[in-house]
């Protein structure tokens, strides 16, 4: 009885896999949702990852960078997709996006107290993008992706007045980014699941330098601006 059951499981997951490929990968594949692109408007959601860094500028040479420590963190979102042309789409992905940067600042002193500031970021996102597909391919269709974005930063500490001094490092609540990146839609038969990488490039200084001056911490800094790379699971 084991030995049917076990037979029974084979032949059906041999079956299951040839009609995933036939539907994908054969030379005249099922087509899947082949009208869904052609509607005025859909939605969706996504999950993914991410990997936020800070570009530092200088007023003058260092020698000694700050220096950024990155994780990975989360996003989750939704998406709102606009139809303009047939290869054409004006995407809105608001999201909930969470990060952890550690900075290193040399010099500043000896104790860790001294020289690490512990940046944690829970950033609602908001991105206004041009998504750019190419033409489809049995169920496959790539695509770019570029556009702008606004970002508020709920832990950003900017009404807080004390300052690295006092063991707070402070960044500013908004900012603005541009996002270019790539994608890939692959059609299912039941709905659409689209991986993308995206980078993320700041266009605003972040930083609230401090009050203290002279400040070995925040002085020599000309512009902080966040840059990121995102990986984002898209369902339709």
């Amino acid at each position: 009885m084991k030995k049917a059951v076990i037979l029974i499981l084979l032949i059906l997951t041999t079956k299951g896999y040839s009609q995933f490929a036939k539907s994908m990968f054969s030379k005249d594949p099922i087509i899947n949702l082949e009208n869904w692109q052609k509607q005025r408007v859909y939605f969706g959601y996504y999950l993914g990852f991410n990997s936020f860094d800070f570009k530092f500028d200088y007023k003058t040479p260092v020698q000694n960078d700050i220096q950024v420590k990155k994780t990975t963190g989360f996003n989750v979102g939704v998406v709102a997709d606009l139809r303009l042309q047939e290869y054409i789409n004006l995407r809105f992905e608001p999201g909930l996006y969470y990060t952890k940067r550690d900075l290193y600042f040399s010099g500043v002193g000896n104790l860790e107290s001294d020289y690490l500031r512990e940046v944690n970021s829970t950033y609602i996102h908001f991105p206004l993008l041009l998504k750019f597909s190419a033409l489809r391919t049995g169920n496959i269709r790539p695509y770019l992706v570029g556009g702008m974005s606004t970002t508020l930063n709920l832990s950003s500490n900017s009404k807080s007045q004390d300052d690295n001094y006092q063991q707070k490092f402070r960044v500013k609540q908004w900012t603005a980014a541009y996002e270019v990146g790539f994608g890939i839609d692959i059609f299912t038969e039941y709905f659409i699941f689209s991986p993308s990488v995206r980078g993320m490039f700041g266009i605003t200084d972040e930083l609230i330098r401090d009050n203290t001056s002279p400040s070995g911490y925040t002085d020599n800094i000309d512009s902080m601006k966040s840059r990121a790379i995102l990986i984002n699971f898209t369902f339709h």
